[in-house]
């Protein structure tokens, strides 16, 4: 669906201790650290799908986007759980504890936060409990 998404950061090496437990907790893998100006996952086995963090090339501060969100898929409930504590313990704030939204349907159950620079995550499950 996509080949990447990049989101910037003003602190490389606090945004790697923010993502890393989160995106392990997903499965993925770390392909490539370039401190302190990158670094990016993907999920195993997938060629093209890279989720990087990185400081703006522009060397302007790094914002985060106003309706903006990345959204990660996570194969069980644990899994939203895990990252949502993680996001939290690693200098996030939370946007919706975990749980069920059936507004969307009757199986999401999902998590949102902001990573240190203000840029919304979510972690969503999409499987019957």
């Amino acid at each position: 669906m996509y080949s990447h998404i990049t989101l910037g950061i003003s602190d490389f090496y606090r945004s790697l201790a923010f993502y890393t437990p989160i995106l392990t907790a997903l499965g993925h893998e770390q392909k490539f650290s370039e401190p302190p100006l990158m670094a990016g996952w993907m999920p195993p086995g997938q060629p093209h799908t890279l989720f990087v963090i990185c400081r703006p090339f522009d060397d302007n501060p790094a914002s985060a986007g106003n309706g903006s969100m990345v959204a990660f898929v996570a194969s069980h409930r644990d899994q939203v759980d895990q990252c949502h504590a993680a996001a939290i313990q690693n200098g996030g704030t939370s946007e919706g504890a975990p749980g069920l939204r059936p507004h969307y349907h009757a199986d999401y159950y999902g998590a949102y936060f902001r990573d240190p620079d203000g840029n919304k995550i979510c972690v969503a499950c999409h499987e019957p409990a």
